[in-house]
């Protein structure tokens, strides 16, 4: 790959293209977003999701980021434990979308305060070491330059910070994976054309999947972001993991 561009699903682009592109992407699909994750998964997102927030463990009186958390899924399940939450995303059609979605379930200041802020995981006008903990769920792979907003993760998180990453990822079951294969490169993009109205958008999600770094290496790209003590929870054998690390 050149180093003057990056993938956008099987294409290779600019840099900057892909940042468009991938906004582009999340603006179409932002008002069936939460639809759709329940029809591909079955449901299972949700699973997954509550799975990951028990992981993360937030408590009252904490600073959480939740980057890429546009539709508030994560960051709905985390306000009950009274942190303060930070919800960020670069595309701010989903981040209207939870805006509404919170005031629909009339979220109190007692459950802990949302804050919603347009942002680029790559470039966070955040001060360094502002926050305890670090979530970003389904968004790492449509970063442009993932390394460079691992270690802006780091940079905001205050010593002893914690981070966390759920993605998906490449399952190791034998079978499954072909039948997966199949599942993501014909059945997803028909889905989001019946459901969405888009069927582009979600080829390019499910080849973004495909592209995205296998466990051991995105472990290690958290470890030379300056993280320590890394593990790997996989799920379905992989083809969804949880990521995490400490900054130090």
């Amino acid at each position: 790959m050149s180093e003057k561009t990056v993938s956008f699903g099987y294409e290779e682009v600019a840099p900057e293209e892909k940042t468009r592109r991938v906004g582009d992407v999340f603006s179409n699909v932002a008002s069936k977003y939460d639809i759709m994750n329940d029809a591909m998964s079955g449901g299972m997102h949700r699973l997954w999701k509550d799975r990951f927030v028990r992981r993360v463990k937030p408590q009252a009186g904490e600073t959480i980021l939740d980057m890429a958390g546009g539709t508030g899924d994560i960051a709905f399940r985390m306000a009950p434990s009274g942190a303060a939450i930070t919800v960020c995303d670069i595309n701010q059609d989903m981040l209207d979308v939870g805006v509404e979605r919170a005031m629909d379930r009339g979220l109190k200041d007692d459950e802990g305060s949302l804050v919603w802020s347009c942002q680029n995981a790559e470039e966070l006008n955040f001060a360094s070491s502002s926050f305890d903990a670090y979530t970003i769920v389904f968004g790492i792979r449509n970063v442009t330059d993932i390394p460079k907003a691992l270690r802006e993760a780091n940079r905001v998180l205050r010593p002893g910070g914690r981070f966390f990453c759920m993605e998906f990822s490449t399952t190791e079951w034998p079978g499954f994976k072909e039948v997966y294969d199949v599942y993501s490169h014909k059945v997803m993009p028909k889905m989001g054309k019946i459901i969405a109205q888009d069927e582009e958008s979600y080829r390019y999600l499910a080849e973004s999947i495909r592209r995205f770094p296998k466990m051991p290496e995105f472990e290690q790209m958290i470890r030379d972001a300056g993280f320590a003590n890394t593990k790997v929870e996989p799920i379905l054998g992989g083809a969804v993991a949880i990521h995490s690390g400490w900054k130090i």
